[in-house]
């Protein structure tokens, strides 16, 4: 199914959560709509649903507008159109918010905001101490991934996104192989985060740098 054929209307959640109904979230939509494949699209859109209902329940104060682009940003550095040869995934996802959002005339600080939630979305032990939509983006990303916190979303919740955007069938292999779609022409960005975990699962010539082995080889005498 090509990006631009995905027609899934928002949904209301029981806590009131829904998409926001402004221009700039209608335009991310659509940027995204075009942008990403079905399978990432649908996965964005869930990620907010999660991140902003864990906010609701945690009773913190965010902004929706803000969260829902990070959520739309967060895997588009795994799109050819948005990927760099050099900067991690997570980075060029954020810089593609970053230059969405300046377009928008949104005030620095809460571009900073999107940013570094974007940024730090694959780092755990972070995130949680931080701005809510910095810890909220990586709450609906851990939810929809990994399924952490997966109790604590009521079953009502998960049917209503999930039937709203679809995971496929095989939705965990098929995330995996997305991941490293977007991330293999650079294996070298995968140093220090989880990231090197896929390219070790779908490459056999894989070979993960070693933070000790880099602290032996540098000039250094002693």
């Amino acid at each position: 199914m090509h990006a631009t054929s995905i027609v899934h209307p928002p949904i209301t959640l029981a806590s009131g959560v829904t998409i926001p109904d402004s221009k700039m979230a209608r335009e991310v939509t659509e940027l995204v709509r075009d942008t990403e494949g079905s399978l990432l699209f649908n996965h964005s859109s869930r990620v907010y649903y999660f991140a902003a209902a864990a906010g609701k329940r945690k009773g913190l104060a965010f902004d929706p507008e803000l969260l829902y682009v990070s959520a739309m940003f967060h895997d588009m550095g795994l799109t050819p159109k948005h990927s760099s040869a050099i900067d991690r995934f997570e980075v060029d996802g954020a810089n593609a918010a970053r230059e969405f959002l300046r377009q928008h005339g949104i005030s620095r600080q809460d571009i900073d905001t999107v940013w570094t939630s974007i940024a730090l979305h694959t780092t755990p032990g972070i995130p949680q101490y931080m701005h809510p939509v910095v810890a909220l983006l990586t709450n609906g990303v851990e939810m929809d991934v990994l399924g952490i916190a997966y109790p604590e979303f009521s079953d009502a919740d998960r049917e209503a996104i999930v039937a709203a955007y679809p995971r496929t069938e095989h939705f965990k292999e098929d995330i995996i192989q997305a991941f490293y779609d977007g991330i293999k022409h650079k294996p070298a960005t995968t140093f220090g985060n989880v990231k090197a975990d896929v390219l070790a699962d779908k490459d056999p010539k894989f070979q993960r740098m070693n933070f000790c082995s880099v602290i032996r080889g540098s000039r250094w005498k002693g």
